[in-house]
């Protein structure tokens, strides 16, 4: 995530940007603050610079929800050109290994179905991995070829969109810390062809979604005139796989300041069942309460008591 600055605008929600090629996020991040002058601001989750698509963007509060983005389900299309392998695992590498050998569609549909579920890869040698306190594209640049531990991770989805004997186009649905380059990788071994990722696009990323997303350029070129409301979606966007529960307004006094409550009329236990809370189970919940349809705080639900987690100041 990128750094918040103390001076500027406060600005509250989340943008839909559309990083295109050739930007990092960390650049992309800087374009939109000084854009908007924004007070605080950072990303939910990297792209590398060769990728395009979604990249969330958090300003103010909504800063304190980053990881729900992170953690979301996200969705890319990538284009594996078949016959090397390279050093990045993408375009931007030198070649280690070469072959002439191409695969017919029906061979890679074959070996899809290893590729999906609760799957062990290997980040690629250039991530941003760290080992021993060092990233390893640094080590990499460097000249060093280091271990980097296999990691499971969840593959929800892996088809194929298009196909010839050079190049291969994928959708893939996954879940946090999946590498889409060292799928390509492992797919191009495991065939005998080799294979690298020649490009790349995050489509979805939970409630963001490409069709709705801004441009960079819109940001640079943006006038004073702009409303913001047309660009800033709600803080509660990225949350949107999480329970709701409206309070009310004593309710939301004592969160805001804090205090946890204790609902014990049948009306208010009511209330949480609405919102599909077991609240007679041992089960703890994490959920959004909001107060006059603006979020007012993240929660702990347990039994039918609610305790302020991360409390918004809008």
């Amino acid at each position: 995530m990128g750094r918040g600055r103390k001076s500027g605008v406060k600005i509250h929600g989340w943008i839909n940007l559309h990083k295109p090629v050739g930007v990092t996020s960390t650049q992309a991040v800087g374009k939109v603050r000084r854009a908007l002058n924004a007070n605080k601001i950072g990303h939910g989750g990297t792209l590398d610079p060769l990728a395009s698509g979604i990249l969330p963007l958090a300003l103010g509060e909504a800063t304190k929800t980053v990881n729900y983005a992170q953690d979301a389900i996200k969705v890319y299309h990538f284009t594996t050109t078949w016959g090397e392998q390279r050093t990045t695992d993408d375009a931007e590498g030198d070649v280690i290994h070469s072959s002439d050998t191409r695969s017919k569609q029906e061979q890679i549909e074959s070996l899809l179905p290893e590729f999906i579920g609760e799957i062990e890869q290997t980040p690629p040698q250039f991530s941003a991995i760290k080992i021993d306190g060092e990233r390893a594209y640094d080590l990499a640049r460097d000249g060093q070829t280091v271990e980097i531990k296999s990691r499971i991770v969840e593959i929800d989805n892996l088809t194929i969109l298009s196909h010839n004997d050079q190049e291969t186009a994928f959708e893939c649905v996954c879940g946090k810390g999946t590498y889409i380059r060292s799928i390509a990788r492992d797919l191009g071994e495991k065939l005998g062809c080799y294979g690298y990722v020649s490009a790349l696009k995050r489509t979805k990323v939970g409630a963001f979604e490409i069709n709705d997303a801004i441009s960079l350029d819109f940001f640079e070129q943006m006038g004073d005139k702009t409303a913001l409301e047309d660009v800033i979606l709600p803080l509660q966007t990225a949350l949107d796989d999480i329970p709701v529960l409206a309070l009310k307004e004593q309710e939301a006094v004592a969160l805001k300041h804090g205090r946890s409550l204790s609902l014990m009329a049948k009306s208010d236990l009511e209330r949480l069942t609405a919102i599909d809370i077991d609240w007679k189970s041992n089960d703890e919940t994490t959920a959004l309460v909001t107060y006059e349809d603006k979020a007012l705080a993240l929660v702990t639900i347990y039994g039918a008591e609610i305790k302020p987690l991360r409390v918004f100041n809008l």
